[in-house]
């Protein structure tokens, strides 16, 4: 730098402003509940902050230090001539040093010693008398020991004799004590038997008036579009029958009551295997769709019912673990009045079917059951139990295009029965279908062997049901996704009908010969009437999503149909006027006069002309 450089003089301004501060600075407001701007900033920076340890000499802080060391060495004096010893010690004439010299005690010790007195020992002796003894020598045989034996069980008996007696006695306590808690209920009139069922008819009355658009369908709805559709009809939903205490169970058998037109048994269990628990069978009425109106809980899954037709009080039931059972649905108990056992020969396996029949030769009520053991068994309702009866094994029949050898093979075990039902016009006659897709029809009389064995279906036979009108007529439904029509004096079917889909189960129409319906496992509901179309179906509706349908009932006094799915559900459909046409006279020498029956058995017997014609001619 030059001198006048040097010489030169600069002004520099230095404001206290931090110019590295933030100027936006915002925090939460708690009171105004939002952000707010802080403008006072903060400009102060520390550059080094050390916290030191020197004192200024004389200031108020070192004088104060002072006075406490001061304090501090007195009090230590103090406390050394409070500990000091006053002990001479002689000292070397010769030392320089003759002050004297005190022996402070380092430690403040002190000794202290106890003794005490020890105890004095005693000790004591017992001497006892040997306690008496006496020999005693005998000779022992079998027959003492039988004798001794037949004491002690005597004993045991009267022992039990006298606890069961007086369990009796405090029974017949309870029992009184009881009987006099259910006078009193009976005396008064809210526990009686007329308040019930005033209750009951008082319910009934809310259901309808709830559900009064429903009940005013079921009894006067028609679908007049059917005027404009050529034979094709559909089904209303109304009701869906389910309860809480059903859930997570399949529909295994509806069966309507011969006796009372608006009640329906509804058994529930389940398909799978893996999943089989309780069973439960719910009594139904239409008057009451809310809740069932008997509930029965049994140990396994219901596999299938059937109502008696003359007592109308009985209901039989098959279950999943092989036992029957036989209720009486009006006698307010929960227990059933008969049941199968080990002992009574009870099946091994699931009873997929159970029917009432009558035994001629006995005067008791009996019922039929097929199982997946192969057996047919018949059992009778006796006093205090069921007397079974082996009916017929359901031995496994041979292919006809089958080779020896595997007849042989095949002639070794029996078949597995799913299905059966006895012909409405020869109490002797029924059929059985079976796991392998055969169909057998048997009868009472005998027993070893099969009248006809129809093979027509290559997967399990789920349902077989006789036509209610034509007494040579039945129907099949299988797992290989067809249903086919049968006549029991051939071994062919009449016709065949594929779904398209699993086939869950099919039923007779009770109004007409050529009408019935068949449910799939996608849901869908079809119904045929064979002598508007025999080709196509007439109603293909959709009733449920996401379930199966399992079983399918045609109302015998109303024109509704029950639907059962995997859900726990029933679901009551009307049928429109298009698929419960009236029989109509065809033929030469039928009239208005003519028996609906005669007219009924006259249209299948076309039917079957018809199908047998076009088959001859797609022969030739």
């Amino acid at each position: 730098l030059n001198k006048e450089d040097l010489e030169k003089e600069l002004n520099r301004v230095l404001y206290p402003q931090n110019p590295q501060a933030p100027q936006n600075f915002t925090e939460f407001s708690y009171k105004e509940r939002g952000y707010k701007k802080d403008d006072q900033v903060e400009q102060t920076v520390f550059h080094l902050s050390l916290e030191g340890g020197v004192l200024l000499e004389g200031s108020d802080e070192a004088n104060e230090q002072e006075e406490m060391k001061k304090r501090k060495e007195e009090e230590m004096k103090k406390k050394e001539e409070a500990e000091a010893v006053d002990v001479e010690i002689d000292e070397d004439p010769d030392s320089k040093d003759n002050t004297k010299r005190l022996l402070r005690s380092q430690f403040r010790f002190s000794d202290r010693a106890s003794q005490t007195f020890n105890p004095t020992l005693k000790s004591r002796g017992i001497m006892t008398e040997p306690p008496p003894t006496s020999r005693f020598t005998s000779t022992v045989t079998q027959w003492a020991i039988f004798d001794r034996y037949m004491e002690d069980i005597l004993e045991a008996q009267q022992r039990e004799s006298n606890e069961s007696k007086a369990k009796r006695k405090e029974g017949e306590e309870e029992k009184e004590k009881g009987d006099k808690k259910e006078t009193k209920k009976k005396q008064d009139p809210l526990y009686s038997g007329e308040m019930r069922h005033a209750l009951k008819i008082m319910e009934r009355l809310v259901n309808q008036n709830a559900e009064n658009e429903i009940y005013m369908d079921f009894k006067y709805f028609e679908d007049l579009s059917d005027e404009f559709r050529e034979g094709d009809g559909t089904l209303l939903p109304l009701w869906r029958f389910a309860s809480e205490k059903t859930k997570r169970k399949q529909v295994t058998a509806i069966a309507w009551s011969p006796k009372y037109p608006d009640l329906f048994a509804v058994g529930l269990g389940s398909y799978d295997f893996l999943k089989q628990g309780g069973g439960v069978v719910c009594c139904y009425t239409l008057k009451n769709t809310t809740h069932p109106e008997y509930l029965f809980n049994v140990e396994a899954g219901v596999c299938s019912l059937d109502w008696h037709p003359a007592y109308a009080q009985l209901l039989c039931v098959g279950l999943y673990d092989g036992t029957v059972l036989v209720f009486d649905v009006q006698s307010g108990s929960k227990r059933p009045l008969y049941a199968s056992s080990v002992k009574s020969k009870k099946h091994t396996d699931p009873v997929w079917e159970v029917r009432w029949n009558n035994d001629e030769t006995s005067a008791n009520l009996n019922f039929y059951s097929v199982s997946s053991d192969g057996r047919v068994s018949s059992w009778s309702l006796m006093k205090k139990a069921l007397e079974p009866d082996e009916v017929m094994e359901l031995k496994l029949a041979p292919s006809p295009s089958a080779p020896a050898e595997e007849e042989e093979i095949s002639l070794s075990g029996l078949a597995g029965g799913t299905c059966l039902d006895f012909s409405p016009f020869h109490d002797h006659l029924f059929v059985v279908g079976t796991e392998e897709g055969r169909i057998h029809k048997c009868s009472k009389a005998y027993s070893g062997q099969y009248l006809e064995t129809y093979d027509g279906h290559s997967m399990g036979v789920y349902t077989v049901r006789w036509n209610p009108f034509h007494e040579k007529i039945f129907i099949s439904a299988s797992a290989d996704w067809t249903v086919k029509l049968w006549d029991h004096t051939q071994r062919a079917p009449v016709m065949a009908f594929d779904l398209g889909q699993a086939v869950g189960d099919c039923a007779w129409a009770p109004y007409s010969s050529t009408v019935f319906a068949a449910i799939s496992a996608d849901g869908v509901v079809k119904v045929y009437d064979l002598h508007e179309n025999r080709h196509e179906h007439i109603c293909d509706q959709k009733v449920v999503k996401k379930a199966k349908l399992t079983h399918v009932v045609f109302s015998p006094t109303y024109p509704i149909l029950l639907v059962g799915d995997d859900r726990a559900g029933v679901n009551c459909l009307k049928l429109s006027p298009n698929l419960r046409k009236k029989a109509k006279p065809f033929k030469e020498g039928h009239d208005d006069s003519t028996p609906d029956s005669e007219l009924q058995i006259a249209k299948m017997d076309h039917l079957i002309e018809m199908v047998s014609e076009t088959v001859k001619l797609d022969d030739e």
